[in-house]
């Protein structure tokens, strides 16, 4: 299959907006409250699939600045090698031949790792179904028509890093082909340069509630969540990305699911990986306490940072209604297997009706939830059956509906997008791709557009309005010409395209960071936009990699693991690291309090209030569940400027 093919999974407002010049020479909107600080534009740029300890294993921030990272934890040295502390990561196979747990009996510690796997990594380079294309020249005939952010001097990223292996075999560039020691492992080494395509672990929404082995038993004082994160490559080996109601094959074996202990690798910055993440952390602001929002995977994350929360499945009119039996999670185990799971996968079930704790799956959680200290109100709505994993939007770019099977139905849940529109607030999501996806989302260019990734695609309100889709849904040219122009809108959401996202398997974090850094460099050229501008570089999950950082459970849908954060701007230079708890609705909590703007919804988690942590463990907040507003990632000046 193509590349382009698979990637694709496949308030209404004022849309004419009044400017003015401001004494800055940006554009400026009419009519609204000044911002309450000197960021009068804020950009999220979204990756695809990294842990912050995946990424930042090895960081060393500057001195002065503390980080909890692998090396800091003495779990790794700098080379990459076990530290003294290595056991504190150990993983275990465990045991589930029934009833789903999210924190399963019958532990055993493993000796060694299975063997990693190649699940989805392309085997060698070919112009006709790429990634990666088999010359640069082939990269710049597709890059004229889609023109997807990806700068001249990278194409050649497009060119490198196939595997030369089979798929769903061990991946023989780690570690020899060796089954790691049982804790993290370099991926990068000798047969495996930083810019190659690895395997994709399991990223799904019981997976990685079971891959954190949650549990109020695991409580201590260090640890207030109880969540231990130590069966990861157990979860990946037996469950995988899901089953799609099917039996166990024959002669299932540690590489069947195809990704083995994929899940446990990270990179080395200290030895030279992610060199652009690294150079952007050493000058900005970081954080080693952002998290993803949703357990599980890309599009009910996006769906977060739109919503604040997550959708149910409805009849088409915005009410609630019950979606078909093979779309509804069952994650039991099938009768004699260990993990091998009754319905979930991308073709198969992603729904739960979180309501009711008899549900398949919803006990375990609730019942975890309802354990803790501090009972955690799961906020799942009587009867609605939420989209936990991937599905496709219920519209086209067009506008039109889309019927197709696992598709949701069209969304009545506002956005932040609605807040926006409601204050005449300029906003705009720039996806890579978006023209040709609107054109024909079935084509090749058009097919690598991130439908699944745009959480206004879901929604009412802006797509039944051609006047709202014209506004704020718009393409990464325009974006371009909107930063060398001056007439950046006041919150802009960017997406990358498949092949640029850095997603495992079918992109590298290498394309991704070129994708980020060029926006960066765009907007460093218009000195008078820099100015006010800060631009928030993150990940739209962790993509199944195994992070150390705690999790905090906020409600039933999550936190996850922590994710790469970059806070970009001329208030947020220096190098420092924040230890505040965040997530991606910490961003709404950001948008809104820089404008003024009331919440997105009444039970969203913009509602949550700022943390209250100790000086001895700040990664924790004491007054849990709570998320930040990201201000402490600035330091501005006693008078707006």
């Amino acid at each position: 299959m193509s590349v382009f093919a698979a990637t694709a999974l496949s308030v209404i407002g004022n849309p004419a907006i009044s400017f003015a010049q401001s004494s800055t020479g940006v554009d400026q909107l009419i009519g609204v409250g000044s911002p309450t600080t000197p960021i009068d534009h804020v950009i999220v740029i979204i990756g695809e699939n990294r842990t912050f300890d995946h990424v930042f294993a090895t960081y060393k921030p500057k001195t002065g600045q503390t980080i909890n990272n692998l090396l800091s934890e003495g779990i790794v040295r700098a080379d990459g090698t076990p530290g003294t502390n290595f056991v504190k990561a150990g993983q275990f196979s465990a045991s589930q031949t029934g009833t789903y747990a999210t924190a399963p009996g019958g532990k055993v510690l493993y000796s060694a790792l299975p063997p990693v796997g190649t699940d989805g990594a392309p085997s060698k380079a070919a112009d006709n179904d790429p990634p990666p294309f088999a010359t640069v020249a082939a990269v710049s005939a597709i890059e004229s028509v889609i023109q997807d952010g990806l700068p001249s001097a990278s194409y050649r990223l497009l060119t490198t890093g196939a595997t030369g292996l089979t798929s769903d075999s061990t991946d023989t560039r780690v570690t020899n082909g060796a089954a790691p020691g049982n804790g993290p492992y370099q991926i990068s080494g000798p047969k495996m340069p930083y810019d190659a395509y690895t395997a994709s672990p399991v990223h799904r929404f019981y997976q990685m509630w079971q891959e954190e082995d949650c549990a109020a038993t695991h409580i201590t004082a260090a640890n207030p969540s109880g969540c231990l994160a130590d069966l990861f490559p157990w979860t990946e080996v037996t469950e995988g990305a899901g089953t799609n109601g099917a039996t166990q094959p024959a002669n299932f074996t540690n590489l069947t699911t195809g990704e083995g202990s994929a899940s446990m690798g990270f990179y080395n910055m200290a030895e030279g990986d992610a060199a652009t993440f690294k150079s952007l952390a050493d000058q900005y602001t970081i954080s080693d306490n952002f998290h993803q929002s949703i357990m599980g995977g890309t599009g009910a994350n996006h769906i977060a940072i739109g919503t604040g929360l997550a959708i149910y499945y409805t009849d088409g009119q915005g009410h609630i209604a019950t979606p078909p039996t093979n779309e509804i999670e069952n994650p039991n185990s099938q009768s004699g297997t260990n993990n091998w799971w009754v319905q979930d996968g991308y073709s198969g079930g992603s729904y739960s009706d979180c309501s009711v704790a008899t549900q398949p799956g919803v006990a375990a959680v609730r019942s975890y939830l309802a354990a803790l200290p501090t009972a955690i109100a799961p906020k799942c709505a009587t009867g609605a059956y939420y989209l936990l994993n991937n599905y496709n939007p219920g519209y086209f770019g067009d506008g039109t509906v889309n019927t197709s099977t696992f598709t949701i139905p069209p969304s009545p849940v506002p956005t932040i997008g609605d807040v926006l529109n409601k204050h005449s607030l300029s906003w705009a999501y720039y996806g890579a791709g978006w023209n040709d996806y609107v054109k024909d989302p079935t084509s090749d260019t058009g097919s690598i557009y991130c439908n699944i990734c745009n959480p206004f695609l879901y929604e009412t309100s802006i797509m039944t309005s051609a006047a709202q889709r014209t506004a704020h849904l718009k393409d990464v040219t325009d974006l371009t010409t909107a930063i060398s122009s001056g007439s950046l809108p006041a919150v802009s959401f960017v997406k990358p395209d498949g092949l640029l996202d850095g997603h495992p398997a079918s992109s590298k974090l290498d394309l991704f960071e070129a994708f980020a850094k060029n926006i960066v460099t765009e907007v460093q050229a218009n000195p008078k936009l820099w100015a006010h501008t800060a631009i928030l570089i993150t990940f739209d999950e962790g993509g199944g990699y195994w992070d150390s950082g705690y999790v905090q459970p906020l409600d039933f849908f999550g936190d996850g693991t922590r994710i790469p954060a970059i806070m970009i701007s001329p208030y947020s230079t220096g190098g420092n690291v924040s230890h505040v708890y965040a997530d991606h609705v910490s961003f709404l909590k950001f948008v809104e309090k820089n404008w003024g703007l009331e919440k997105v919804g009444t039970t969203t988690r913009d509602n949550l209030p700022d943390p209250v942590s100790t000086t001895s463990n700040p990664y924790a907040p004491t007054n849990s569940p709570a998320i930040g507003d990201l201000m402490d990632m600035f330091t501005f000046p006693a008078t707006k400027s």
